[in-house]
């Protein structure tokens, strides 16, 4: 990336929330390099894993299934330093974006001198340069007629400000009203931080490196698994598709325990055509089975990898008491439930509901606790790595309120 003795940094975070002094934490950083008379000379961009719940995903829009791929902050610290270092600080609302890449720098012990009254916030400037600005980031870009689509995207945004600053630029023709602050960054003093190398890590890397998990296990001699092992596995299975998907966490439980217990492909094979029929016996219990089932079916026989006519013959299977009975999950009455993230509907309102269906709200996770309710099933919460460790199921909002039949 091009660097320059004079010039600007544009800079831009998506967080977790709003206050890092409440744990809040950084989980994707945009960066443009401009030169003294605002040509762009460039850019860089990534996800960051903060090690907890990524917040209102509602606003940001970023899957944790992404932030699994992403560095952690003191992986990318230097790299960070070495793009803001000589350069003077640039955001749309600098005071916010100063505050966390700041407080990020001084978890590891190495303050920065990055800060809205050494920076240029272009929120602040537009009234000058447009007298007639909003505040938003929007609003500006529309009066200025600089492009932004994508709003909340790091890198989206830090260009969207960039576009901004040259337009001050070129408004002020070379008389800014900030003329010693390229001087005075020049000689700011940046830690020396190692870069460590890590790439960067875009949104959507999830779809492109996350392929399906049986292309994960291993070829073995097809083998009878011992009944032991693969009642764990179709239950581990059972809990997994609750949500009647398959996150890319919970790939990696499937995969993992494969490995664990010797499982190849082909145990597999056998044992998702025996899951598939355990679910057509269900749902035959109440005689004809209905379009929505045989659609249920036909979703599990593609998640788990069965070629197409696998439900039909699961049916079929079912019908003629061929089917493998194991235990499956079931929310008896009584059972805690314990949430985390933040939910559309709201935690107040997951309780209510909960109590009112005869469930226990707990605010921990615990081994006591039967099923986790999730905004996000690839978490990173506190909560969601003890439920994983449990083996407690995490099922998304959708899925825990049609559990409870509402």
């Amino acid at each position: 990336m091009a660097t320059a003795p004079y010039g600007y940094a544009v800079v831009d975070v998506e967080t977790t929330g709003l206050r890092p002094d409440w744990q809040d934490r950084v989980i994707e950083v945009g960066i443009v390099q401009l030169d003294a008379s605002g040509d762009v000379t460039g850019e860089w961009a990534t996800l960051i894993n903060p090690g907890r719940d990524l917040g209102p995903r509602r606003i940001h829009r970023i899957v944790a299934a992404d932030i699994r791929h992403a560095p952690v902050f003191d992986e990318v610290a230097g790299t960070i330093a070495s793009l803001l270092r000589g350069r003077v600080g640039v955001a749309h609302n600098l005071a916010f974006d100063a505050l966390f890449i700041s407080g990020e720098f001084a978890r590891l012990g190495s303050p920065v001198p990055l800060a809205s009254e050494a920076g240029v916030c272009t929120m602040r400037w537009a009234p000058h340069f447009m007298p007639e600005a909003p505040r938003n980031l929007a609003g500006c870009c529309a009066l200025a007629d600089v492009p932004l689509s994508g709003h909340h995207d790091a890198l989206v945004d830090a260009r969207a400000a960039a576009g901004l600053l040259r337009h001050y630029l070129a408004l002020a023709e070379g008389r800014v009203p900030w003329p010693d602050l390229l001087e005075t960054a020049a000689s700011a003093p940046w830690p020396d931080l190692p870069n460590s190398n890590a790439p960067a890590v875009r949104r959507g890397v999830s779809a492109e490196r996350d392929g399906h998990f049986l292309a994960r296990i291993l070829d073995r001699m097809p083998r009878v698994p011992e009944p032991a092992v693969a009642d764990s596995y179709l239950g581990l299975l059972d809990r997994v598709l609750l949500d009647r998907r398959i996150s890319p966490t919970q790939a990696d439980a499937l995969v993992e325990f494969a490995a664990a217990v010797g499982l190849g492909r082909a145990d597999l094979h056998r044992l998702h055509h025996d899951y598939l029929a355990a679910l057509a016996q269900a749902a035959l219990v109440d005689g004809a089975v209905t379009r929505a089932q045989r659609d249920e079916l036909v979703r599990v026989a593609a998640l788990v990898g069965l070629p197409p006519g696998s439900a039909r013959r699961a049916l079929e299977r079912a019908a003629e008491g061929r089917a493998r009975p194991f235990d499956r999950f079931r929310l008896e009455q009584g059972d805690r439930v314990a949430f985390t993230g933040e939910a559309e509907l709201g935690r107040d309102v997951l309780e209510a509901r909960a109590r009112s269906a005869g469930y226990v709200p707990h605010p921990r996770v615990t081994k006591e606790v039967a099923l986790l309710v999730a905004a996000d099933p690839d978490t990173l919460s506190r909560k969601a790595r003890r439920a994983r460790i449990y083996g407690i199921p995490i099922v998304t909002t959708g899925t825990f309120l049609q559990l409870i039949g509402q």
